[in-house]
């Protein structure tokens, strides 16, 4: 019986959890955390190590690079290593939560302003 009557305390307490924060918040924060324990990785040390954007191709020391989701946590994107790329501090401000067709939009329409 108490286990009955704990168990429900238990879901009711998740419930209000959800309900304050929202199922997404809740998901993007443990994608977050994956993310953090793959930046403690030797495969991440090695994509820092040639110290070169992603997205702008300059070379940048590598403890400048951030770890950027290709497919944005906001967007459905996740974790995992084909979803993650080094890129300076500048390109990733600039990407935000854009998707890579966006990204790529956004680039013609600088090229096409600078001509």
């Amino acid at each position: 019986m108490t286990y009955r009557r704990d168990k429900k305390r238990n879901a009711s307490r998740k419930d209000q959890f959800i309900g304050f924060y929202g199922e997404d918040d809740i998901i993007i924060a443990r994608e977050k955390e994956k993310a953090r324990k793959l930046r403690d990785t030797s495969w991440w040390r090695k994509k820092c190590a040639a110290g070169i954007c992603s997205y702008c191709g300059q070379k940048i020391p590598h403890g400048e690079l951030t770890m950027d989701h290709i497919i944005p946590l906001s967007r459905g994107g996740k974790s995992e290593r084909i979803n993650i790329v080094p890129a300076c501090k500048e390109c990733n401000n600039k990407k935000k939560y854009l998707l890579p067709v966006e990204w790529e939009e956004y680039l013609d329409k600088l090229s096409k302003k600078r001509l």
